[in-house]
């Protein structure tokens, strides 16, 4: 099992930048990817990004490719999502997952989730 609580999400304005975390608990994580997914409401979860926990490589989903960046902290157990010239497309509830690939169905373990929310 593996235990994963997102922290960081609110309120900014359009251009801002906030940074999410995601701590994990539980088993060893060496074998996973670490990723990001995002919904908005009304629609479906989808991949923001994506780290293995052993040797830090990243993807990233088109629509944040350059402004996002998602690193890891072993000695921590945590992940980051550095959030950076924000828009309101960005508006969602930020999910930490544990699994692989960009499928949601890939992934097995979820936090609870953090809302962002991007207005002026």
């Amino acid at each position: 099992q593996v235990q994963l609580v997102e922290s960081g999400g609110g309120l900014v304005q359009p251009g801002g930048s906030l940074r999410l975390s995601c701590a994990a608990s539980g088993r060893t994580l060496d074998t996973y990817y670490l990723g990001w997914f995002r919904q908005a409401p009304g629609k479906e979860r989808d991949f923001v990004g994506t780290v293995t926990w052993s040797g830090g490589g990243t993807v990233y989903a088109d629509s944040v490719k350059g402004r996002f960046t998602i690193s890891r902290d072993n000695a921590k157990n945590t992940m980051y999502l550095q959030m950076n010239s924000l828009k309101p497309e960005d508006t969602a509830v930020y999910y930490c997952a544990a699994g692989a690939g960009s499928n949601p169905g890939g992934y097995d373990y979820w936090g609870q989730g953090t809302q962002v929310t991007v207005s002026s």
